[in-house]
């Protein structure tokens, strides 16, 4: 059986991990489907023959950032992988970047809605040179609600930073997807498929998976939001072909992690 990696999941430490379902749930006014406990993820990614996780967790305060990278890290494995994450008012973010390097750690999270920043602002700059060239970047991508992280601002971000790996959550744009096709498509940046598929019809994540290019395309659950049983089908009901399903649950994940798996 081919091999599934699943770029984009979430957990949190036991004590606040009922709580911080909850609020994620009121923060888009959507149920979240699972539990936020690491034995909860390990369960369902087990239950869908998920072999390879990538943990996020954001930090929603300067003061967050070294423990939020501390539970990441204490939870990565042979089949568990995880991002660090940063925050705007954190000092000195480049001996941070150093540190999560050290922790095994091999990437940056970042959620501009969530953090309260927009996406191509200056004052990100330190983050972004901290990073670049060492480190990919997750960044949660689009909200109608809201403009932090709208496709515009990443596509400014990667024309201000053309040598750093950008991964655009939400296949680029969540809620945004007319404003993904205008200034991301095609462009030099990863799209991951998380909380996107049971917003879209079929006919049109086909249209921008296709689109930005196959080989572009990371599958993510957005786990605890929907089960990996359920976020799998929803991949497989896109019909694509054998080729570009093994690239897109697989093989362009290890590619860009360089993990030889």
């Amino acid at each position: 059986m081919a091999k599934i990696f699943d770029f984009h999941v979430h957990a949190f430490p036991d004590v606040i991990a009922d709580k911080a379902t909850e609020n994620l749930g009121n923060f888009y006014n959507f149920v979240v489907e699972c539990g936020g406990k690491i034995e909860d993820l390990k369960s369902s990614a087990r239950a869908a023959d998920i072999d390879y996780v990538l943990l996020h967790a954001t930090a929603t305060t300067e003061k967050q950032v070294q423990s939020v990278n501390n539970f990441v890290a204490a939870n990565i494995n042979s089949n568990i992988f995880g991002f660090g994450t940063l925050h705007p008012d954190f000092k000195n973010p480049a001996e941070e970047v150093d540190r999560i390097m050290s922790l095994g750690l091999i990437g940056l999270k970042l959620h501009p809605d969530f953090q309260q920043f927009n996406a191509d602002d200056d004052i990100m700059e330190d983050i972004y040179n901290a990073i670049e060239g060492k480190l990919p970047l997750l960044i949660h991508a689009g909200d109608e609600r809201y403009d932090y992280s709208s496709p515009l601002r990443i596509s400014r971000l990667l024309d201000k930073h053309p040598r750093l790996t950008v991964i655009a959550a939400h296949l680029g744009g969540y809620s945004r997807w007319d404003e993904v096709k205008k200034y991301l498509m095609g462009k030099n940046v990863y799209f991951d498929t998380s909380s996107a598929l049971w917003r879209l019809s079929q006919k049109e994540a086909v249209e921008i998976i296709r689109g930005h290019g196959t080989d572009k395309i990371l599958f993510g659950s957005d786990y605890p939001v929907t089960s990996h049983k359920d976020e799998l089908a929803r991949f497989y009901n896109l019909g694509l072909l054998d080729s570009e399903n093994k690239a897109i649950l697989f093989d362009n994940a290890n590619r860009l992690l360089n993990l030889g798996l």
